[in-house]
């Protein structure tokens, strides 16, 4: 009886320890999966393809205004810079405080806005054609800080960007002399954005250049004090969630920090015009070679230099691409017309773009650093 009873405990003990043996394989082998997916898919986000090359970094300092072109920049959360120079950081608006692009004045885009001199000392310099050279500090913080409101009758103007800039004091900016450095904002559509007045001898300056019975002044955001806005056209895109994951903070640009375009896209469009036109009519800020065209409408995430940089949305086009850069004629027609007829957006995204034909992409800065003409580009991830 005894030994029947030693017999019994003993199987149920191989089955137990059969059972334990089974479930620590299922365990082991559901572990081991987990960690294959796992580093597989670390492995797929951290691939990079060579996707082209930089040919060329532009930095707009002035809103509408002259490129400057460089061969090395720091590529920051709200767009380029080089020395003191960042990118759409200066803005022309009206004495009566609306803000003026090449949109209303084309020959604003033939204003220079570069620093001269150097050591702590550098200043500002502002040139352009039948003018001459003005000098001016780079910092004026005794000067007023003009509140900004949005822009209207603009393309995308609903998640635009540009404020119109109104000083909320009753005084007039032309007093910007004598008035103290105070802060007063607007708040207007939840936004936010200020600009440092750049002082008489450059509203003159704007004034006696743009003619006409308008009175101008330039102001400056300054990036050290004042707070940035969150582009809406990100919120508008986005989830909640991956806004906050990845704020989009801008000055003074239409939509997004970074804007990239290929040369090969150019090409392909200058196939098709009658007049070739430059890569600098469409204002970007990383110029791309080696790669074919619009190869960039595919690219989600890039790693260039140092930096990372993912893609918000494409660049829909308006009337400031038949602005000549060279010149400051506006056509109205070309290139825009062309572009309409062969670069529009699926119908899924027209309650985006509208009818504004898209060409090059806006980019957010993932991971701020240096990079420069001749850095190969890769595409990261799937």
């Amino acid at each position: 009886m005894v030994s029947r009873l030693h017999d019994v405990v003993s199987r149920l003990h191989d089955v137990v320890s059969t059972h334990q043996k089974l479930s620590l394989l299922v365990g082991g082998a559901a572990a081991a999966l987990l960690c294959f997916t796992l580093a597989r898919r670390h492995l797929r986000s951290s691939e990079k393809v060579r996707v082209g090359v930089v040919s060329q970094l532009l930095i707009h300092p002035l809103k509408s205004g002259k490129a400057v072109s460089v061969d090395l920049a720091e590529c920051l959360r709200m767009g380029l810079k080089h020395g003191e120079l960042r990118d759409r950081h200066w803005l022309v608006i009206t004495e009566d405080g609306h803000m003026v692009t090449a949109r209303q004045q084309p020959r604003l885009v033939l204003v220079s806005l570069t620093c001269g001199g150097g050591g702590g000392g550098a200043g500002l310099c502002l040139s352009g054609p039948g003018m001459e050279e003005l000098q001016m500090p780079l910092q004026q913080p005794d000067n007023a800080v003009i509140a900004c409101r949005p822009v209207e009758n603009h393309c995308f103007a609903e998640h635009n960007p540009v404020r119109r800039c109104c000083s909320s004091s009753s005084s007039s900016s032309s007093s910007s002399s004598s008035s103290s450095s105070s802060s007063s904002s607007s708040r207007v559509f939840g936004d936010d954005i200020q600009g440092r007045d750049c002082g008489d001898a450059a509203a003159r300056w704007l004034t006696l250049y743009l003619g006409g019975e308008k009175a101008f002044r330039l102001v400056h955001f300054e990036a050290h004090s004042m707070e940035p806005r969150r582009s809406a056209a990100q919120e508008k895109l986005f989830s909640p969630q991956e806004v906050n994951m990845s704020p989009q903070q801008v000055a003074y640009p239409d939509v997004g920090p970074v804007m990239l375009l290929s040369e090969a896209s150019v090409g392909d469009l200058n196939g098709k015009l009658a007049e070739d036109v430059t890569v600098e009519r469409f204002r970007p800020n990383i110029v791309i070679g080696d790669c074919s065209a619009f190869a960039e409408d595919s690219w989600k995430e890039l790693l260039i230099g140092e930096v990372r940089l993912q893609r918000v949305m494409s660049c829909g086009r308006c009337i400031f691409t038949t602005i000549d850069p060279e010149t400051g004629v506006i056509s109205r027609k070309e290139p825009l017309d062309t572009l309409k007829g062969y670069r529009q957006c699926k119908p899924s995204e027209r309650n985006i773009y509208k009818t504004a034909p898209l060409f090059g992409q806006l980019f957010t800065v993932k991971k701020t650093g240096v990079f420069q003409v001749g850095d190969v580009v890769y595409s990261v991830g799937r």
